[in-house]
């Protein structure tokens, strides 16, 4: 026998214990940034997510999609507009956003998952009636009066109400949901979400046992600079609360808290620069990022 033989089949047996851990659970995985543009990228996370499922996990993927938002919007000549760093998306932005978001990307992430061997249907949060949104409202205070006032973000929302059946009758039938971050309030109106808040809403619905952040960036960093490999959720919101968790990180850290605080097992803030950083992060003890847990 070679080597090569060899250490493969050290790989698969030190993997067991954790195809017993994953064995028939939910793992949400959010996928998104500028890694969905490029196409191997893009095929080595198709193949990832179809070993998964082929081992007896139940993956979901919910994905998002800036850098081709932002390229139709470009084409389009269509001019995005911002209030305090946050874009506002009127009618005819939402338009370009649902287009894009359950069309295209949706199909293309759930393509590269079925050429990979699994079979991957894409979906958005409008159908069956899978997210009910309301409209996100912000506030913030105005420099010059010091008076507090709310930002209108236009059709900007978040997740009200999961309805996980859809998503179960697919899992169910050994089938990955790719689920778009699109949703629709009571009045039927139509609501761009961040992938984000739909991500660790669909993981608490489920239940799931893992959601998976990937991210561009390592993960969670102390105050030295360093990674740190597991928080707790009490200190997550220490170091929110001391200022070394800041900026972008704030909102992934806050979705991780709300999945973990209604009931999954554990949310992890992924590098996805990473070759293969589901796997690892599920299927090794080493992982590739930031685990948060109770």
């Amino acid at each position: 026998m070679t080597d090569d033989a060899l250490d493969q089949m050290a790989i698969l047996a030190g993997a067991l214990p954790f195809l017993k851990r994953y064995d028939d659970q939910i793992v949400v995985v959010k996928y998104g940034g500028h890694a969905m543009g490029e196409e191997e990228t893009a095929l080595r996370f198709g193949r990832d997510i179809a070993l998964l499922e082929q081992v007896g996990v139940n993956p979901v993927v919910v994905h998002g999609g800036g850098p081709q938002i932002n390229a139709m919007l470009k084409r389009l000549n269509v001019k995005s507009t911002f209030v305090q760093g946050l874009r506002v998306t009127d009618e005819e932005m939402l338009d370009v956003v649902e287009m894009v978001l359950a069309g295209p990307v949706n199909k293309q992430v759930a393509s590269s998952i079925t050429r990979a061997g699994a079979l991957a249907v894409g979906i958005s949060g409008k159908d069956g009636g899978l997210i009910q949104a309301r409209k996100l409202t912000r506030t913030y205070r105005d420099p010059d009066s010091n008076i507090e006032k709310v930002l209108d973000l236009g059709f900007v929302g978040e997740p009200e109400r999961v309805d996980p059946r859809v998503l179960q009758l697919l899992i169910g039938a050994d089938i990955v949901p790719v689920v778009a971050p699109v949703g629709v309030g009571a009045d039927g109106q139509t609501y761009n979400i961040n992938a984000d808040t739909v991500a660790g809403a669909i993981a608490g619905a489920l239940n799931a046992e893992r959601l998976l952040m990937l991210t561009d960036v390592r993960g969670v960093l102390g105050p030295d600079g360093q990674l740190i490999p597991e928080m707790t959720v009490a200190e997550v919101k220490a170091g929110i609360e001391a200022g070394w968790i800041s900026g972008g990180m704030i909102p992934k850290v806050e979705t991780c808290i709300y999945a973990v605080e209604r009931g999954v097992k554990g949310a992890v803030i992924v590098d996805g620069r990473v070759p293969h950083a589901v796997l690892l992060e599920l299927f090794t003890g080493q992982g590739a990022g930031t685990l948060i847990r109770p």
